[in-house]
């Protein structure tokens, strides 16, 4: 079995079989691999490095274009590194992700010009057309531990860190998928963006390992998926979060059914999402677990309960992050709910060590590593037959359409909101995948002054917008004055202190109210997500967020000075 991206590759070198396809261009996989040895050529000319000496760390800023493949192949040919920087990330932000893993240059297109341009404007870092030069003649040696790319995350810290994406990283998932779901007749449809880790190692890396046709969409389209599908003979679709959601929501046809899809595989996606999706579009859903850093995996059971992520394996278990101790199963009422949530949900563990986490670059990871076991963060349970179900985050990171993030981070710019005394952020269940942003504030608050102050902030991501504001007369604190985010993200809406919401994509905000609640409620429950509505919170129009509310009423706490 190959164990580099590089043996790979050369595995395709003589393939003349159509390998790579984006809108109205293809490649075979002979010409893939003779473009990622020209880019290999140019790296190595760039880098300019003496022997033993850090390779090259080459910044790519772009969507999912073929540069994007080449250069991937590029450095896994080269030994060079590719820093996959988030178009979706406001240009400090990037500056910073870039600074902290040692970009010598940044790849770019048109589409993103300002915004690298931006970021080169607080590097000082070069932007660099990708060049092409001859092989080198020798193939440069790799190994299964030599570092391939840098894709960021983010810990409980609040800053994102670039998780070491080795070759063994990319190889060992993308030959298992390919040996489980494609053969080298299949072809895989990739709308999910290259500069995430799931896309990297559930798409291109199968495909790759499988000889199967790679189809690259820019950026992901709901209207455009079924077409694509149809247009280039896709059987395997790779998504994250909430694009199965996205998709449901185009409208129905009878002929849905009536394309080449076989398998989607992903995470995130709402038990009852899976169900629909795969019956409207004639194919398995398959849906695991995995983070960026792949210390721990569970493989989906398609004969377990809807919902469940797979059976613990070998090693990984769900503890008791206070007390280390084994999480019991969870007793369940008839709607899946879980009774016993205090002592039932947990951290996932693997107890055996790291898996396929190599480590963040140049920054410690103490906060997951404890006693020689890894802590991933997220939190789950399992029932009585060992089934396990995710139950979200810790209350410091949040994952927003497949983006993690920091509480923190989003702090720091709410953190300059006039007339607010103290806040938090947290993350609160979406209704169909992942998390919403939700903020916590003692001060003042105006829908419209809050609405502004966010349009006007270059340092916020699209995603840390939050979607829910809760304005309390104080924050739940620990002696030493730490707030327990936990504790208002278990509230989550189920409070009496007004709660403020924006229903759509547009910065307006509205009271929320109980026929508010009451929808939100039965949107829960139509996605199969039931068990995630607070406890307590019925949804009902006499919920209890309306105690205090009157409608129009915006000044609802007096401004103070923050220290």
């Amino acid at each position: 079995m190959s164990e580099t991206v590089a043996e790979l590759l050369r595995a395709r070198s003589a393939d003349d079989r159509v390998g790579l396809r984006a809108a109205d261009e293809a490649w075979t996989w002979r010409e893939v691999v003779r473009e990622c040895a020209e880019r290999a050529g140019w790296m190595a000319e760039t880098a300019h490095r003496e022997p033993g000496t850090r390779p090259l760390h080459v910044g790519v800023l772009l969507d999912n274009v073929p540069e994007m493949v080449f250069l991937l192949g590029g450095a896994a040919l080269s030994g060079n590194v590719i820093v996959a920087l988030n178009t979706a990330r406001a240009a400090d932000e990037l500056a910073g992700d870039a600074t902290r893993a040692d970009c010598d240059l940044i790849v770019t297109e048109p589409r993103h010009a300002a915004l690298a341009e931006r970021v080169a404007a607080r590097t000082g870092l070069p932007i660099t057309e990708p060049g092409r030069a001859a092989p080198t003649g020798e193939p440069v040696p790799v190994a299964p531990e030599t570092l391939l790319m840098l894709i960021f995350t983010s810990g409980t810290s609040g800053r994102p860190r670039a998780v070491r994406v080795t070759h063994r990283k990319v190889v060992v998932p993308g030959t298992v998928l390919a040996d489980r779901l494609l053969g080298p007749d299949d072809v895989v449809y990739c709308p999910m963006p290259l500069f995430h880790s799931g896309a990297v190692m559930a798409a291109y890396a199968p495909a790759l390992a499988a000889g199967a046709q790679f189809v690259l969409r820019a950026r992901f389209s709901a209207s455009g998926t079924l077409p694509d599908v149809r247009r280039y003979g896709c059987t395997y679709l790779h998504y994250v979060g909430k694009a199965l959601s996205y998709v449901l929501a185009t409208p129905e046809r009878a002929d849905d059914a009536d394309n080449p899809l076989r398998v989607a595989f992903g995470n995130e996606a709402a038990p009852l999402e899976q169900r629909r999706f795969a019956e409207r579009f004639g194919c398995a859903v398959v849906d695991g677990y995995g983070s960026t850093e792949t210390a721990i995996a569970l493989s989906p059971d398609p004969a377990g309960p809807p919902g469940a992520l797979g059976r613990l394996g070998d090693g990984v278990r769900i503890l008791d992050p206070a007390t280390g101790r084994e999480c019991p199963p969870a007793r369940l009422d008839p709607a899946g709910r879980v009774l016993n949530g205090d002592e039932a949900v947990g951290e996932l563990v693997n107890t055996r060590g790291l898996g396929l986490f190599d480590g963040y670059y140049n920054e410690r990871a103490d906060d997951r590593l404890r006693d020689g076991m890894f802590w991933s963060g997220d939190l789950a349970y399992r029932d009585e037959d060992g089934f396990v179900f995710f139950a979200g985050r810790d209350a410091d990171r949040l994952r927003v359409d497949g983006e993690n993030f920091g509480a923190v981070q989003v702090e720091r710019v709410l953190g300059e909101l006039p007339g607010v005394a103290a806040l938090a952020v947290y993350g609160v269940p979406d209704v169909a995948a992942g998390d919403q942003v939700m903020v916590a504030l003692v001060g003042a608050f105006d829908p419209e002054r809050f609405a502004a102050f966010l349009r006007g902030r270059a340092d916020l991501s699209p995603k840390w917008t939050p979607r829910y504001v809760r304005v309390a007369d104080r924050l739940p604190a620990t002696a030493s004055n730490k707030v327990v985010r936990r504790a208002l993200a278990a509230d989550a809406w189920n409070t009496t202190d007004p709660v403020w919401w924006r229903p759509g994509r547009e910065l307006r905000y509205r009271r929320l109210t109980g026929e508010d609640a009451a929808r939100l409620h039965a949107e829960f429950e139509s996605r199969g997500r039931g068990h995630l509505w607070p406890a307590g919170s019925t949804g009902s129009a006499a919920g209890p967020w309306e105690s205090r509310c009157e409608e129009g009423d915006r000044g609802l706490r007096p401004g103070r000075e923050r220290a």
